[in-house]
């Protein structure tokens, strides 16, 4: 979760993008993939892969040593991103529905925006 900020083309001009804001992007995409599963409107199996894939490459950055989140959230989150990732295969495999991968995403994109829960 500290990957570099990157620029993105809008409106004929260079914005910079937090690292934040690239995260946040890929759970939103994520969840909704997840979100349409859950109304039968997508391949769960497909939208549950997106979820374990984005979870993997998470927890790969948690555990790089250049991360400097503190200690103590970088456990919580890779415990995050080790549930998710097996529930997401479990879902894969029929064994699951996605409304816990989906809470725990919502949850993770709040916390990037700075919402705290009330």
């Amino acid at each position: 979760m500290q990957a570099p900020g990157n620029f993105a083309r809008g409106a004929g001009f260079n914005t910079v993008r937090s690292h934040r804001d690239v995260e946040y992007d890929a759970f939103s995409r994520v969840t909704r993939e997840l979100q349409r599963a859950s109304r039968g409107k997508m391949s769960l199996a497909r939208a549950a892969a997106a979820n374990a894939d984005l979870w993997s490459t998470l927890a790969a950055d948690l555990a790089d040593d250049g991360n400097d989140l503190p200690d103590d959230l970088k456990a919580r989150l890779l415990s995050l991103a080790i549930f998710s990732i097996r529930q997401s295969h479990r879902a894969i495999a029929g064994n699951a529905e996605p409304a816990a991968l989906i809470d725990i995403n919502l949850a993770i994109m709040k916390g990037l925006r700075g919402e705290v829960a009330a």
